[in-house]
């Protein structure tokens, strides 16, 4: 056996160790719209375009591997939970680009106006919803408070507070309550803590997402 296969083996490991705990790993404290958020957490892994109209609370967490596009605003709510490979947009071009082919890079764009075909909207997450790997979440959509997206889901529209989302397109099919009632049950003493975040009504930082229709 080759003495250099122990040496090598190690030396993955220490790589593996060395991205994980200095460019993967989320680190507590981050900031949003001059506001400090001592207990949000965001991996180095996570690709965000157009921040500044990206408007976070506290006690959020962004896992690696996902990509936030915020260029038509993205609101995401106090205890949120976005684990991988999932793709957050506001805004979607192929219409457009197909519509105009050649001419989609120099066509005459009017201010305050867009290309023919270009759909673009905020995107709003209410607090302590969950976001299962590998979800879409389209421009103009909004998801209410305590949500659960299923792995994989496609998210398009308007959907309720504590709804589980699932499909592609996603519809509810589920009340994320339910499953927190047996929880309840068996915790009791959690009952007040459930009920006290429940019961916060927040303003939101932008406006509430009506996108126009799509195809």
């Amino acid at each position: 056996m080759s003495t250099t296969r122990p040496w090598r083996a190690r030396f993955n490991r220490w790589r593996r160790d060395l991205l994980r705990r200095w460019f993967f790993r989320p680190v507590f404290g981050e900031s949003s719209q001059g506001r400090w958020l001592p207990e949000t957490r965001i991996s180095g892994a996570t690709l965000i375009e157009h921040e500044d109209r990206l408007v976070l609370h506290d006690k959020v967490y962004i896992g690696p591997f996902n990509f936030i596009e915020a260029s038509a605003g993205i609101e995401i709510g106090e205890g949120v939970q976005i684990t991988t490979h999932v793709a957050i947009v506001t805004h979607s071009s192929h219409r457009a680009q197909r519509l105009l082919g050649p001419a989609y890079c120099t066509w005459p764009v009017p201010e305050g106006q867009q290309r023919p075909g270009w759909i673009a909207g905020p995107v709003s997450i209410g607090a302590y919803s969950f976001i299962g790997p590998h979800s879409l979440i389209e421009a103009g959509s909004r998801i209410g408070r305590g949500s659960i997206v299923c792995a994989g889901s496609f998210v398009r529209g308007d959907y309720p507070d504590f709804a589980i989302l699932e499909g592609r397109p996603a519809r509810v099919v589920g009340d994320s309550r339910r499953a927190d009632e047996a929880w309840l049950e068996r915790h009791p003493e959690l009952r007040v803590l459930y009920e006290a975040w429940v019961a916060e009504v927040h303003p939101p930082d932008i406006a509430a997402p009506r996108g126009p229709g799509r195809a």
